[in-house]
C-alpha cells in the first residue's frame, strides 16, 4: 500500500484562492491590531489579549485553514503579511498577481482552482503547506529548512510559531524558546505557551512559571463559543495545566490540584489535566466523584461518552455500583467491549476485591494488545507479586531493563521482582532509582517504604511512607502503612491516629477497617475491635471480595468473641474459616483453646495436634498441648 505525501485534508478539503486568503489576511491584520492595541506592555498574560484563549491551536494550521475557519486570532501580529511582489520570490516563482494579467471571471478562477489547486496559492502558502506536511511526516531538516525560508519571507508571528514547533518536536527546546521570546511574539497566548512548555522541559519551572502566568488571566472573560466550533482542546485549559504541571514540580501540591480542576472546568477534553489528578491520588474519592458531577460535559458533542470514560477511572473504592453501570453503558451503547482503558479499569476492580488472578487475566490480555501501555504494569506487577509468579517478573523485568531503560516503570518492575526473591537492598536501590526518575511515581515510594518495613526498619519505613502521604494526599494507603508499623512497634496511639486520618479519606477498605479492629483489640476495646471486624466483613461482601481475602478478618472476630467468652459464636466464626482454607495452624490453635475452655479437652488436643502437623515449630501449640495434656490426665486421675 503506497503512503500519500500529503495529509488526508489536504486532500479531501478545497484549497482556498489567493483572493480568500486575502481576505482573511486582512481579517486577520484587523483582528490583530485591535488585539494589540489592548495588550499590555508588560510580559504577562492579561484577559485583555483578545479571545484566543477560547480556541485552540487548529485554527493556526495551514491544513485546518482551508476548511474555511476563521483565523487564528491568538497570533497577535500588527505587521501585515508582505505583499506578494517579484522580489520576494528569489526562485523564479511568480506570483497570483503577475501569472493574472488579463482579468478572469471568478467561475474560470474556480474552475482553474478545481483543475490545478495549488495555483491558486501565493508562494508563502505553498512553502506553508511544504513545511507543514514535512513535519506530519517527522521530516525534521525539511520542515526547518523551508521553515526559516518562509519566516524570512513572512515575518509573519504564525510562521515563526511552526518552525517553534518544529523545534520542540526535535527536542531543541532552547532554540525554540529563544524564538518564539523574539520581537512582540510573547504577547501571543499561544507563543507564550509554547516557550513555557519548551522551559518546563528545560526543567526552569521559575521562569516557566513567570512566562505562563501564575494565575488564569481569562478566568473572568466572558465565553465566546463561536471561537471554540472546531472542537480543538481550549489552549487556555491547556495553559491551566501546564501551571498546574509547574507548580507540582516545585511541591506546590494543593495549587497543582486546583490549575488542573481549572482545566477541566474550563474544557473537559483536556484529559492530561484529569490524569494527573486521578494518577497521583490529588483528590479524595469522594471529591473525585463530586467534581465529576460538576463538569460542563454537555458543551462537547460526545459528552455523555467522555462523562461515563471518566467515571470508569475513579477510585474503586468508593461507588463501585455505578463501575458496572458505566462498563454495561459503554459496551451496549458504543460497543467498547475491547477498549483497553476499559479493561485496565476492570482489572483495577478486580485487584480492590483481591481477584488477583482474574486481574492478572486482564492484564495479560490488555498487555497483548499493547505491549506498551506502561500504564497497567504497576497493577500487573503488582498481581505477580501478590501471586508469587517469579518467572513472570524476571522476564518482564530483563524485557524492560532491556528495551526500555529510560521508563521509570522499568526500574519499579526490577525492583518488585528482587523484592519477590528476598532481595532488599537490591529492590530498595532501584525503587528509589524509579523514583528519582519520577518523583511524583506513587507505586515507587510505596515499594521503596515496603523494603523497610520488611527487613523491620520501622523508623526509616515510616519516614518514607510519611514522604508518600506528603506527595499523594488523595490516597489512604500511605496513613494505612504508617498506622501498620506503628502497631508493630505497639504505639497504639499512633496507630489509632494514622488509621483515623486513613479512614477519613477511604471508609470503604476492608483492610483498613481490620487495621482498626486490630488496634482496638489490643487496646482492650473488644467491643469496639468486634464492631470494626464486622464491618470489614460486610464491605468486603458489598465489595464481592474473594473468599480468601476475609480469612484475616474472620480468624481476627473469633479471637474477639473468644476474649468476650462468647464461646459458641467463636467455635462458628473459627469453623467458617476452617471451610474456606484447612492448612491454617493457627486456626486448630483457637479452636483447641476454645475447647479447651469449653472443658472438650479430648477435641482440644486432636486441634493442638493438627496444628503442629502444619507447623512442627510452633512454641505457642507445643505450650497449649502440654497444657491439654496435664488437663486430661488430671482429668482420668480424678475420675
Amino acid at each position: 500500500m503506497s503512503i500519500p505525501r500529503r495529509t488526508p485534508s489536504a486532500y479531501t478539503t478545497p484549497v482556498p484562492s489567493s483572493r480568500q486568503l486575502a481576505a482573511q489576511h486582512a481579517q486577520q491584520s484587523r483582528l490583530d491590531s485591535a488585539s494589540s492595541a489592548g495588550m499590555p506592555e508588560t510580559p504577562g498574560i492579561t484577559a485583555s489579549s483578545n479571545s484566543s484563549h477560547r480556541s485552540s491551536l487548529l485554527s493556526i494550521s495551514p491544513i485546518v485553514r482551508s476548511i474555511m475557519v476563521p483565523p487564528s486570532p491568538f497570533i497577535t501580529s500588527s505587521t501585515p503579511v508582505p505583499p506578494t511582489t517579484e522580489s520576494a520570490y528569489p526562485f523564479g516563482f511568480e506570483s497570483d498577481m503577475e501569472a493574472t494579467s488579463t482579468p478572469v471571471s471568478g467561475r474560470e478562477r474556480e474552475s482553474a482552482s478545481i483543475s490545478n489547486p495549488e495555483s491558486s496559492l501565493s508562494q508563502a502558502d505553498r512553502l506553508r503547506l511544504w513545511r507543514h506536511d514535512a513535519l506530519m511526516q517527522h521530516q525534521y531538516q525539511t520542515a526547518v529548512f523551508v521553515g526559516d525560508t518562509v519566516l524570512a519571507l513572512t515575518d509573519d508571528p504564525t510562521d515563526a510559531f511552526w518552525l517553534a514547533q518544529v523545534h520542540y518536536n526535535t527536542g531543541h527546546y532552547a532554540r525554540a524558546r529563544q524564538l518564539l521570546m523574539r520581537q512582540d511574539l510573547n504577547r501571543s497566548a499561544s507563543c507564550r505557551y509554547l516557550a513555557a512548555l519548551c522551559l518546563t522541559r528545560l526543567s526552569k519551572w521559575e521562569e516557566a512559571l513567570s512566562t505562563v502566568g501564575e494565575s488564569n488571566p481569562f478566568k473572568n472573560a466572558p465565553e465566546e463559543s463561536d471561537l471554540v466550533s472546531d472542537g480543538g482542546i481550549k489552549l487556555e485549559a491547556s495553559m491551566c495545566y501546564l501551571r498546574g504541571v509547574i507548580y507540582s514540580n516545585q511541591n506546590n501540591f494543593e495549587k497543582a490540584k486546583e490549575c488542573f480542576m481549572e482545566a477541566l472546568l474550563v474544557d473537559v477534553k483536556c484529559y492530561e489535566a484529569f490524569d494527573e489528578l486521578i494518577t497521583n491520588s490529588l483528590m479524595l474519592p469522594s471529591e473525585e466523584w463530586e467534581f465529576l458531577e460538576s463538569l460542563h460535559f454537555d458543551d462537547i458533542a460526545d459528552g455523555d461518552l467522555v462523562k461515563v470514560l471518566y467515571s470508569t477511572k475513579l477510585n474503586k473504592y468508593h461507588n463501585s455500583a455505578y463501575f458496572f453501570q458505566a462498563e454495561r453503558h459503554l459496551q451496549t451503547t458504543y460497543h467498547l467491549n475491547e477498549s483497553s482503558d476499559l479493561l485496565q479499569s476492570r482489572a483495577e476492580l478486580h485487584f480492590v476485591q483481591c481477584r488477583f488472578k482474574q486481574c492478572l487475566n486482564l492484564c495479560e490480555k490488555v498487555l497483548k494488545k499493547d505491549q506498551f501501555k506502561f500504564s497497567i504494569l504497576p497493577l500487573y506487577l503488582a498481581c505477580l507479586h501478590e501471586l508469587d509468579q517469579k518467572n513472570k517478573l524476571f522476564l518482564l523485568a530483563h524485557d524492560m531493563a532491556e528495551n526500555h531503560p529510560e521508563e521509570p516503570v522499568t526500574w519499579l518492575s526490577v525492583g518488585v521482582y528482587y523484592l519477590s526473591i528476598n532481595k532488599i537492598a537490591e529492590s530498595r536501590r532501584f525503587f528509589s532509582k524509579a523514583s528519582m526518575m519520577n518523583p511524583h511515581f506513587g507505586a515507587a515510594w510505596i515499594g521503596f517504604a515496603h523494603t523497610f518495613a520488611v527487613e523491620g526498619e520501622h523508623e526509616q519505613a515510616v519516614s518514607a511512607y510519611s514522604t508518600a502521604a506528603r506527595l499523594f494526599q488523595g490516597t489512604h494507603l500511605p496513613s494505612l502503612f504508617l498506622g501498620m508499623q506503628y502497631l508493630q512497634l505497639h504505639n497504639f496511639t499512633l496507630a489509632e491516629e494514622y488509621l483515623d486520618a486513613s479512614f477519613n479519606i477511604c471508609k470503604t477498605d476492608p483492610l483498613l477497617l481490620n487495621e482498626m479492629g486490630v488496634v482496638l483489640y489490643h487496646m482492650n476495646q473488644l467491643e469496639g475491635a468486634e464492631g470494626f471486624f464486622l464491618r470489614a466483613l460486610d464491605v468486603a461482601e458489598e465489595l464481592d471480595c474473594d473468599t480468601k481475602a476475609w480469612i484475616p478478618i474472620k480468624i481476627n472476630l473469633g479471637h474477639a468473641y473468644r476474649q468476650r467468652r462468647r464461646w459458641a459464636e467463636a467455635l462458628q466464626t473459627f469453623e467458617d474459616v476452617l471451610r474456606v482454607s484447612k492448612h491454617e495452624p493457627e486456626i486448630y490453635s483457637a479452636l483447641g483453646l476454645v475447647n479447651l475452655h469449653l472443658n472438650r479437652v479430648d477435641k482440644a488436643v486432636l486441634n493442638f495436634q493438627e496444628a503442629l502437623s502444619l507447623a512442627p515449630n510452633d512454641p505457642v501449640a507445643w505450650d497449649l498441648l502440654k497444657r491439654a495434656l496435664e488437663e486430661n490426665s488430671h482429668t482420668i486421675m480424678n475420675f
